[in-house]
C-alpha cells in the first residue's frame, strides 16, 4: 500500500498535476466571492455612515462628524419599540407554528410509502412557486367576511400556511436522515409513533428543526406585504411595514433615521442566528444512537 501511494504521488507530480488551491478555477472563485463581498459591504457601510453623521443624504460621503442624533430620533415606543415588538410576535409565533406543523406533516411523507404520497410532494412544490400576491385578494375576502381583519393571531395563522410548503420539504429532507431502525427499537419497548417522533427523530434531527425556524423567521420578519394587507391598526403593524413613516408625502427622505431603523432592525435577525448557531453543526449526530 505504501508502495503504491509513493508510485501515485510520483505519478501525480510526473504529469504536471497542480493543488486545486492554486487552479484557475480557485482563482475565479475568490474573485466571485470578493464581488460579493463588496456588493454586500457597499449597502451596508452606507448604513453605517449614514446613521451616524448629521445630515445625512442619498450619496453617503464621509464629512467626521459623528452623532447618535438619529438614533436618539427614533428611540421612542411609536417608532421602534411597539413595531419590533409586533414583528418578533409575529415572526417568531409563525416560525414556532411551522415548526410544528412541518414535522406533522414531514413524518407520514418520510416514513409511510402511501399511494399520492409523490403527488402530494408535487402539489406541495407547486405551492412553494406560487406568488402571495396572487392568493391575497380572496384571502382578504375570507378573512372581512368572518372578521379576521386586523387580528393578529389570524394574520400568524396566514403567514404560517403560506411557510409551510417549503417547511415541509425541508423538513422531509433533514427527516429522511434519521434510520428507521431507531424508531423501531423505541416501537418495540412500547412507544407509539407521536411518542417516537418526540423523543427519537426530532432529537436527532435539531439541527434541521433549526434551519427550518431560521429560515422561516427571517422569511416573516422582512414579509411586508401580508401584514400590509391584514394589519389596518398602526399599533399591529411590524416594523417592515411602519418604515413607510421615514417617507413624507412630499417624496423627502429621512435618510439618517432610516439608516440607524434599518440596523436596529437588522440586529434580532442577527443574534437569533448567533444564539442558534451552536445547532447548526452540518450532520445529525447519530453516533451515540446507534451504539447498542
Amino acid at each position: 500500500m505504501r508502495t503504491e501511494r509513493r508510485r501515485g504521488g510520483r505519478r501525480g507530480a510526473a504529469s504536471g498535476i497542480t493543488s486545486p488551491k492554486k487552479g484557475p478555477a480557485a482563482l475565479a472563485s475568490y474573485a466571485v466571492i470578493l464581488v460579493l463581498f463588496l456588493a454586500f459591504l457597499l449597502p451596508f457601510a452606507w448604513l453605517i455612515l449614514s446613521s451616524i453623521e448629521t445630515g445625512s443624504g442619498l450619496n453617503a460621503s464621509p464629512t467626521w462628524h459623528f452623532t447618535l442624533a438619529n438614533f436618539k430620533a427614533i428611540m421612542n415606543v411609536a417608532t421602534v419599540y411597539q413595531p419590533m415588538l409586533n414583528s418578533l410576535i409575529l415572526s417568531a409565533g409563525t416560525a414556532a407554528l411551522t415548526v410544528v406543523c412541518s414535522a406533522l406533516a414531514a413524518y407520514p411523507l418520510s416514513r409511510f410509502h402511501m399511494r399520492f404520497g409523490r403527488s402530494f410532494l408535487y402539489t406541495i412544490l407547486f405551492a412553494t412557486g406560487l406568488p402571495i400576491t396572487a392568493v391575497m385578494v380572496p384571502v382578504y375576502s375570507l378573512y372581512a367576511r368572518f372578521n379576521l381583519v386586523d387580528s393578529e393571531p389570524a394574520t400568524v395563522l396566514f403567514m404560517t400556511a403560506s411557510s409551510l410548503p417549503f417547511a415541509i420539504w425541508m423538513t422531509k429532507n433533514f427527516m429522511d436522515g434519521v434510520p428507521v431502525s431507531l424508531e423501531e427499537a423505541a416501537w418495540t419497548d412500547g412507544a407509539n409513533w407521536l411518542q417516537s417522533l418526540w423523543s427519537v427523530v426530532l432529537p436527532l434531527m435539531a439541527p434541521g428543526i433549526v434551519v427550518v425556524f431560521i429560515f422561516t423567521f427571517v422569511m416573516q420578519w422582512g414579509n411586508f406585504f401580508v401584514p400590509f394587507i391584514l394589519l389596518l391598526t398602526p399599533d399591529k403593524q411590524p416594523a417592515s411595514v411602519t418604515i413607510y413613516t421615514f417617507f413624507s408625502q412630499y417624496g423627502e427622505v429621512a435618510y439618517g433615521q432610516l439608516a440607524a431603523f434599518s440596523i436596529i432592525y437588522t440586529a434580532p435577525v442577527i443574534a437569533l442566528y448567533g444564539v442558534l448557531s451552536k445547532f447548526l453543526g452540518g450532520a445529525f449526530n447519530l453516533t451515540g444512537a446507534v451504539k447498542g
